[in-house]
């Protein structure tokens, strides 16, 4: 079976479009406060919507997405993106603009947990890994394309131009898919007897390797969104920069993300095991978010640091999504699997901030640190026991 990757390339470009629902929002949050009035906590409820929608229905969306078709999920989720941004840009209430948050919430985690498993069905066996890897690349990609987008055009426009330039990219992408991947017969649904949703959901949260992935993955997304989410306000309070500057360079240092998630295939193809490849970058790239965080680091040492601990700990969810398929109770929960994965990695992303706001209260920057690395600590740990796992499956 021959890989067709102008398919491969036109489903990541999808997530990637997806990905710009998340990115759009951390640039424009001084635009929504200043023209609707915006309190700090709707601010918060406009960051984590897409966030909580996921932790909460990533699952049970994914096994939906099983009856229902992966390739109709993808249209339907990348539609209501399109809808809700549009409909978003000229919302008169901050309400009505959460209103849209939720449905784009339910569009973004529609196209995401869909499309792993349609590029691993269209993947050839010798290319689904380095196929996986390249998936991984959507989310930084898309949320970092976007911010810096928004945080070039917003110094002179409004945040509805944001919001008008996602719905735009999902409208375009719709088509595409319309065009190009409704016709494809290898995305047609297939034939698989399927148990009771309930039932398939509880064997996918009682089985190790399904959750050691979600908690790594929540661990990771907890202390990268932690870094990302505070790099703004660091750079402003510590280094003085302007906000636009500072939205530039937190989209650059979220871009370089991709730069870890194509490197892990690489990595794992030459040989290097999965476990090293996450507890390594893991363990060291604690004590590089502790250097962002912690006094006396001189300025341009800072920006590096945070660089490279956006760069090397990429590794993580490419080396995670290549698991899916090697710990899923059955090659038809896959889907499930990645809807475990995907409430793992947006609970992560909900609670991180959250909790590192807390620790910058109570003991300043510094103690942003001990989150950091406790989170990554649970990754190494989450890593040794899918390793524990897999020697296992291949010792019979």
């Amino acid at each position: 079976m021959r890989t067709p990757w102008p398919l491969v390339g036109l489903l990541v470009a999808a997530g990637i479009v997806a990905a710009f629902h998340v990115g759009k929002v951390p640039p424009s949050i001084p635009s929504i406060q200043e023209d609707l009035g915006a309190s700090l906590r709707q601010a918060g409820w406009l960051l984590s919507t897409i966030n909580l929608v996921t932790a909460l229905a990533g699952m049970a969306i994914a096994l939906t997405a099983d009856r229902f078709g992966h390739r109709r999920l993808v249209l339907l989720g990348t539609a209501l993106c399109f809808a809700a941004s549009l409909a978003g840009a000229f919302a008169g209430s901050v309400d009505a603009l959460l209103v849209g948050r939720v449905v784009e919430g339910l569009g973004f985690i529609a196209v995401s947990v869909a499309l792993p498993t349609l590029l691993l069905r269209i993947a050839g066996p010798a290319d689904q890994r380095f196929v996986m890897t390249l998936w991984t690349a959507y989310m930084p990609a898309g949320a970092g394309s976007m911010m810096l987008i928004a945080a070039v055009v917003l110094p002179g426009t409004s945040w509805r131009v944001a919001w008008l330039v996602a719905s735009g990219a999902s409208a375009l992408m719709l088509a595409v898919l319309l065009w190009r991947a409704l016709p494809r017969r290898e995305l047609d649904p297939l034939l698989v007897r399927r148990r009771p949703v309930l039932h398939e959901m509880t064997e996918v949260a009682s089985t190790g390797g399904p959750l050691a992935i979600a908690l790594c993955f929540g661990a990771y997304s907890c202390c990268w969104f932690a870094v990302i989410g505070f790099l703004p306000t660091l750079l402003i309070e510590r280094l003085g920069f302007a906000t636009s500057t500072a939205a530039v360079i937190t989209a650059l240092v979220t871009i370089v993300n991709v730069g870890g998630n194509l490197a892990a295939g690489w990595l794992m193809h030459h040989g290097m095991p999965r476990v090293a490849v996450i507890a390594g970058a893991a363990v060291s790239m604690a004590f590089c978010a502790a250097g962002v965080f912690m006094g006396g680091v001189p300025d341009l040492l800072r920006l590096v640091l945070a660089g490279v601990y956006s760069a090397v700990i990429g590794v993580v969810p490419g080396a995670l999504f290549t698991a899916l398929p090697i710990h899923s109770p059955r090659p038809e929960l896959v889907g499930a699997s990645t809807g475990l994965l995907m409430q793992g990695s947006n609970f992560g992303a909900l609670i991180g901030p959250p909790i590192t706001g807390a620790l910058v209260a109570s003991g300043g920057w510094s103690a942003a640190a001990w989150l950091t690395s406790v989170a990554l600590g649970i990754a190494a740990a989450a890593a040794l026991f899918l390793h524990w796992r897999e020697r296992r499956k291949i010792a019979p």
